[in-house]
């Protein structure tokens, strides 16, 4: 097989790295990819916004595959334009992917098929109504942005100051663009949030290990919200009990009413869950692999990811065969100071080296651009140093020890990634699942 890989992050980075590992991969490309990946894979420049250049990539190439990390082109539709042009690819079509393309659809859709999910105090596109029903809410409420924020359109807020505040950078200052156009108001709950993923071929899917992120900036869960300072996955995350519960009351009801819309989902499926006292509820849908959790998915995954993706994008998923490696897994990104706000680019990395020759140690590169053996930060997320271990414990030595070889101007990392764990077990092993 000769696969492309569209994005150029850490998610990108991981993906190419195992893809490489299968004996059915004959060439490897990442559009746009980064200095990191441009180790494993020919990288190619490309516009990440242009759906018809990307197909015309593919075709080019004479790709057999391509498989897209970044939501962005799934949601202006390169599924759809693939297809139209019978070329494969994994991920979902541009009416799937409004699933995560707007919050407010996915809200809706949620509450059409009885899928359990936080109750909403409205849908707003004027900030003084949206102010004015901060009187009859109970505190704290949630905020979010209706389209794509780069995982930074979600405010908790604990006072009417700090809600207003959020509502007039949306609706007024536009400060998410056309993402904030309309903003949704919902209620708060409590409990460990959990991401859920699966892989669908449209008719069957097979479960990801769960994972568990971290999207504050700052140590102890504080600071601004970002696209991830890091995750983790391990067997005792939820127990057996709680992964049957989230089968039968989210994610097969998710996957069935989506075809009893015509609406045939192919790819990877993200469920951003809360496990209240009330039983788990989705927070949200991704229409792709999470950033940063697939850094710790493929540090356990124990099968041919090719031949898998392959499987899928084909329609003959019930053929696959999963399985993970028992432990459990962490990365820790290391961002650059200032993040998720301004912050330099183009600060010389060192350390590299040291940080890969510690047994275990894997580092998947996202905000790096490489020049003469050299390289360099270019964005906020910088690099995911990963590790898997037989426990969490050993698997956060092993990375934390690895974080400490690197070093750059700025460089800035959360120190409690996977500190507590909460949950019980959870089986090593997925199997096919028909809908």
């Amino acid at each position: 097989m000769k696969i492309l890989v569209i994005g150029g992050g850490g998610r990108e980075h991981a993906l190419v790295w195992k893809l490489r590992q299968s004996p059915a991969v004959t060439k490897l490309w990442c559009a746009p990819g980064n200095g990191g990946i441009a180790q494993q894979a020919e990288c190619i420049a490309a516009d990440l916004g242009d759906v018809v250049g990307l197909r015309s990539l593919a075709h080019r190439l004479g790709a057999d595959l391509t498989v897209v990390g970044p939501e962005q082109p799934l949601v202006l539709g390169i599924a759809d334009e693939f297809a139209d042009h019978g070329l494969r690819l994994v991920g979902p079509s541009r009416a799937c992917a409004q699933l995560e393309g707007s919050k407010i659809f996915a809200k809706d859709f949620l509450r059409r098929y009885s899928v359990p999910t936080p109750d909403i105090y409205g849908v707003f596109d004027s900030s003084d109504e949206a102010r004015g029903a901060l009187a009859s809410v109970h505190w704290p409420v949630v905020l979010k942005a209706d389209g794509l924020c780069a995982g930074k359109g979600v405010l908790v807020a604990g006072s009417k100051d700090e809600a207003s505040e959020f509502i007039v950078r949306t609706l007024e200052a536009r400060e998410f663009g056309s993402g904030g156009t309309q903003l949704l108001m919902e209620e708060a709950l409590t409990g460990p949030e959990l991401s859920y993923i699966v892989l669908s071929d449209g008719h069957d899917f097979v479960a990801m290990v769960p994972t568990r992120d971290h999207k504050r900036a700052l140590d102890g869960d504080k600071g601004a919200n970002t696209g991830g300072m890091g995750a983790y996955s391990s067997d005792d995350i939820i127990s057996p009990e709680l992964d049957r519960q989230i089968l039968s009351t989210i994610v097969r009801p998710t996957i069935a009413a989506l075809d009893a819309s015509g609406l045939i989902y192919r790819g990877f499926l993200y469920f951003g869950l809360m496990l209240t006292a009330n039983g788990p509820k989705v927070l949200e849908f991704n229409c792709r692999l999470g950033d940063p959790e697939t850094q710790a998915l493929m540090c356990r995954v124990d099968f041919d990811l090719a031949e898998v993706l392959a499987a899928t994008a084909a329609g003959r998923l019930r053929d696959a065969k999963i399985a993970w490696k028992p432990g459990a897994s962490i990365c820790v990104v290391m961002s650059s100071g200032g993040y998720p706000g301004s912050f330099n680019t183009g600060m010389t990395i060192s350390g590299l080296d040291e940080a890969a020759a510690v047994p275990g140690a894997v580092v998947f590169h996202a905000g790096t651009r490489s020049n003469n053996s050299s390289y360099y930060t270019s964005g906020g997320r910088v690099l995911g140093v990963s590790a898997r271990g037989a426990n969490l414990g050993a698997a956060r030595q092993i990375a934390y020890a690895a974080t400490r070889q690197i070093r750059f101007a700025g460089a800035h990392y959360r120190r409690d990634i996977a500190d507590p764990v909460a949950g019980l077990s959870q089986t090593a092993d997925s199997v096919a699942t028909r809908v």
